[in-house]
């Protein structure tokens, strides 16, 4: 062993970047050979590991290879996706601040936001898709933090019109963070059309198969922490860490070491080890899988557009979706595997029709290579007033699909069936 390599004993550090075959460091503490060495890492903690609540070899080496799919400078990987979207928030925001975000986001996020973020101080202004860059001004004050995204909506199906929001951050000075969970990089890259921090809920496509829960957080390196007179604790030595100045430290990845060293160090929601092994190998399949997925519930959705027991289908792939051209704007390859679609007769049609699949399963859900199916307005946005369900555009007969890398006919035909029987 080399002097000064940080490593777990009895066990060895990949070389950077080398995913091939990913070393499991299932340990919570590290080997130094001096004290100096570990002193060291207090001082400048992106040079290694001082423990498994931070940060951990596995787990560095799945977020090196997330930040390289996503164009970015360094990437985070947490313990669920909503606690990405806290901790990106709370690295920005504090008392007293405000932040602006989409209406249509997913409904965990949604209360996150409505409800759990005012209870700390944090207030969210709410925005549809169809205002208009005046309209989101007005809401930017100088308390204001961050503008939140997601690049296609769940389950709205509302595709994101980046130039908009990039073009209103980039004036305020504000990060334009997204949501990049259903897309992936394989279909969006969002750094690509301004973003400058990217989120996900790895326990999706990332993952591909239902077993762990994880999220991610990756920084741009693209916006300017150091001239911008919203985020002076940026510039500003942090004495809660011998004094480092995060913009030095950290260079164009100080956003994603300030995440780190201030809040993972204090809160400790980071990814575990096998979880980020196993999304990992989930990874190694995610581009054929998004490819089929993609194929599949675009014929889907054909199908279902011109079926008499459905009232109307959301997916950006059918011409005649209102997000089509937006979708050919930032897209390539698909649009994943998620679609809504409402059905003719209400709620209880919609659930009867649900009730009747039986290749898609009801599961609490997304993104599965497995067929799945929900009810939103019952379940993940049951939290919602009638009131912000229309905001949202959830209808009562919203039904949303999941579809699966199952043969197309397989999946066509167990629909055609649940639907004969409404």
């Amino acid at each position: 062993m080399k002097k000064g390599t940080i490593c777990v004993q009895g066990s060895y550090s990949p070389k950077s970047g080398d995913t091939r075959v990913l070393p499991l460091y299932q340990s919570t503490t590290y080997v130094y050979e001096t004290a100096d060495e570990l002193a060291h890492l207090f001082d400048s903690p992106k040079d290694g590991h001082i423990y498994s609540r931070i940060s951990n070899p596995t787990v560095s080496a799945f977020e090196e290879k997330i930040s390289m799919l996503e164009g970015g400078v360094g990437a985070m990987a947490c313990a669920s996706g909503m606690s990405a979207i806290l901790l990106t928030v709370l690295t920005l925001a504090k008392a007293g601040d405000n932040v602006i975000s989409l209406n249509t986001i997913y409904g965990g996020t949604f209360n996150l936001f409505n409800v759990t973020l005012r209870k700390y101080g944090i207030e969210t202004r709410f925005i549809t898709p169809d205002d208009d860059a005046e309209t989101i001004e007005k809401l930017i004050d100088d308390k204001t933090k961050l503008v939140y995204t997601e690049t296609i909506g769940n389950p709205s199906m509302v595709v994101l019109d980046f130039d908009v929001y990039a073009k209103v951050c980039k004036k305020h000075g504000l990060p334009f963070i997204v949501d990049n969970t259903l897309a992936t990089p394989v279909l969006c890259r969002p750094f690509e059309h301004g973003a400058n921090i990217v989120v996900h809920s790895s326990t999706k496509y990332f993952d591909g198969h239902a077993s762990c829960v994880g999220g991610l957080v990756v920084d741009g390196g693209n916006f300017d922490w150091e001239n911008n007179k919203r985020f002076k604790d940026f510039v500003e030595p942090d004495e809660s860490y011998h004094g480092v100045v995060y913009v030095k430290e950290g260079g164009k990845a100080a956003f994603i070491l300030k995440a780190r060293m201030q809040l993972m160090r204090d809160i400790g929601a980071i990814m575990a080890p096998f979880n980020a092994y196993l999304t990992n190998l989930g990874c190694e399949t995610l581009e054929l899988r998004m490819l089929r997925h993609s194929s599949n519930t675009a014929a889907l959705a054909e199908y279902l557009n011109s079926h008499d027991k459905v009232e109307w289908v959301r997916y950006p792939s059918l011409k005649g979706d209102k997000y089509y051209e937006l979708g050919k704007k930032y897209f390539d390859g698909g649009f994943s595997g998620m679609l809504s679609i409402g059905i003719k007769g209400g709620k209880e049609k919609a659930l009867k029709f649900m009730e009747s699949l039986k290749l898609f399963k009801i599961v609490t859900h997304i993104a599965d290579v497995r067929s799945c199916v929900l009810h939103p307005a019952s379940t993940t946005h049951r939290q919602l007033s009638d009131e912000e369900l229309v905001e949202a555009q959830i209808p009562p007969n919203l039904v949303r699909l999941s579809v699966g890398i199952e043969n197309i006919e397989d999946i066509i035909e167990d629909v055609k069936n649940a639907l004969d029987k409404i």
